[in-house]
């Protein structure tokens, strides 16, 4: 097991945590943050966090986006599951989530990164191309929104 003082929040936990998403687009541009901690640290990737006990998927995604861009953000309905499950050197689960991504539409506000962003942006399908983006949040734009990367060739 990893030294305690540098075991990042949501490690080694004892069930899946469920986490949830907000698929954002303004002027054909999705938004994206660049993530400061694991999982996904140094990727860009759809924002969002942790549900807390309580809240809504809508109501976790509008908070989360809060919190990680600034923004003011409506959340809908789900566009899109999946699993993010690593494990250790030792082959213990590290972390496990369950993400729920949430289609959501764009109300006000400025970007600015905050809380688990050290960056974020809207970003063109060019950009997508280009950039360091995960795995999980590629496949989402490529299942749920092939009509943007078309529109974006």
């Amino acid at each position: 097991m990893e030294n305690p003082k540098t075991i990042p929040s949501g490690a080694y936990p004892n069930r899946p945590l469920v986490a949830v998403g907000a698929v954002v687009f303004k002027e054909d541009k999705v938004l994206l943050v660049l993530r400061a901690k694991p999982p996904a640290e140094n990727r860009w990737t759809i924002p969002g966090g942790s549900v807390e006990l309580g809240e809504t998927l809508q109501e976790a995604a509008e908070r989360e986006i809060w919190e990680e861009t600034g923004l003011t953000i409506q959340a809908g309905e789900p566009v899109y599951t999946f699993d993010v499950i690593e494990r250790d050197s030792k082959g213990a689960i590290l972390f496990h989530y369950v993400i729920v991504d949430m289609a959501a539409d764009y109300v006000s506000g400025e970007l600015r990164p905050g809380d688990d962003a050290t960056d974020v942006c809207w970003a063109s399908f060019g950009d997508v191309k280009s950039l360091k983006v995960s795995a999980a949040t590629r496949k989402l734009l490529k299942e749920c929104y092939s009509s943007w990367q078309d529109e974006g060739n």
